[in-house]
């Protein structure tokens, strides 16, 4: 059975890193990779790009990032945002094929979705706790889901390693008691993506996933049990969660019917415009209850993460040219380091130095969100 696996990889990830080159690029004329200079556009996709490649290519060295099969854990904070956001610049700028990071990272994912059977967890319980290996295993299935799903969502065609990354994540969903609907998340106590309110994150980021797949696959009929628990954990726990999360639905909500009433949609926009700062952004700080493990005060400035999040998700449900979107817009616009490329985000847990690696976390996906954004407001 492994020989037969094994043989099988080289093939579909050929096939598969052709497909997705071929079907994310466009013909621009005159695309050059260089930065818009005109005002509607006055931000540096080259210089974005530029960071999230060599973030994604640190990210994939790093030691502590290793896994078992010569594979590399898929992080919330740089590897999820990096494959939602690389794409859409691949596309504007008119690359024609991959980055050699992202076509790594692919390695990865296609070689462990493949090999599920025997891979590793991501962490195990004799070394990181007594449900490491269960919260690893459910979030990794739940991430890959959605990664794969993004891409196919750009080509309209849904492949088997997509169909088999599904798979993966239905098996392991929670089918009985408080949590039915939902996966067992990972849980560091590092917020927003590995803490106690990060399983509502990850059931909707399985809400996005199961909404953007191309083909109708939200509605096959094999998964309508789990999407019915799946809609109702979401449902059932919406009112108790952070601002974040709730974001997160409404992003979700564009393409998975049935989350949010019209009148729950209206009070969370409503929520979302009462904490939006003078400057047009938003602060992370002002998105959920948060207290840093050292005690240090949290930023409370506007953030790359919060203002891309938000305004992503704005235009996402039809929010388009509403005068606070526009607003956070020119927050991000203005706001791109000219000299890294990125935008500035801050730790939840304890006060880091913004230049280190691990510093740069939270700017990762601040950076990744922050393009979808940009690059949504002109579609």
């Amino acid at each position: 059975m492994l020989k037969s696996k094994l043989f099988i990889i080289p093939v579909m990830l050929v096939s598969f890193l052709a497909f997705i080159a071929l079907s994310g690029s466009k013909d621009v004329t005159a695309a050059s990779g260089k930065a818009d200079t005109t005002p509607s556009a006055a931000w540096d996709r080259a210089a974005a790009a530029g960071y999230l490649d060599s973030r994604e290519t640190w990210w994939q060295s790093w030691p502590k990032s290793q896994r078992d099969h010569d594979t590399v854990c898929v992080s919330c904070h740089t590897a999820v945002p990096y494959a939602f956001s690389r794409p859409a610049l691949r596309q504007e700028m008119g690359e024609q094929d991959l980055s050699a990071p992202e076509r790594i990272m692919f390695n990865n994912i296609a070689k462990r979705v493949t090999l599920w059977n025997e891979v590793e967890p991501f962490y195990k319980d004799n070394k990181n706790g007594p449900t490491k290996s269960t919260e690893s295993r459910n979030t990794e299935a739940v991430l890959n889901a959605v990664i794969l799903a993004s891409y196919d969502a750009r080509s309209g065609y849904l492949r088997e390693l997509t169909k088999s990354a599904f798979k993966d994540a239905w098996a392991v969903q929670s089918k009985t008691g408080d949590k039915a609907g939902a996966w067992v998340w990972l849980n560091f106590h590092n917020s927003p993506w590995e803490a106690d309110e990060s399983e509502y994150w990850g059931a909707t980021l399985a809400a996005l996933a199961t909404g953007i797949a191309p083909e109708d696959y939200r509605d096959t009929p094999e998964i309508q049990d789990n999407v019915k628990m799946l809609r109702a954990y979401l449902r059932r726990e919406y009112k108790t969660q952070p601002l974040v999360n709730r974001v997160f639905l409404l992003w979700a909500s564009a393409k998975f019917p049935g989350l949010l009433t019209s009148s729950e949609r209206a009070g969370l926009v409503d929520d979302i415009y009462a904490v939006q700062q003078k400057d047009g952004g938003w602060s992370l700080t002002d998105l959920g209850k948060w207290k840093r493990h050292d005690d240090t005060a949290l930023e409370t400035k506007s953030d790359g993460y919060a203002t891309g999040l938000i305004v992503l998700a704005l235009e996402k449900t039809g929010m388009k040219g509403q005068p606070q979107v526009s607003r956070g817009l020119s927050w991000l616009k203005q706001n791109q380091s000219r000299s890294e490329g990125l935008w500035p985000a801050w730790s939840l847990n304890k006060q880091r130095d913004p230049a280190s690696d691990v510093g740069r976390f939270m700017s990762d996906a601040a950076t990744g969100y922050a393009v979808l954004a940009l690059e949504e407001s002109h579609k």
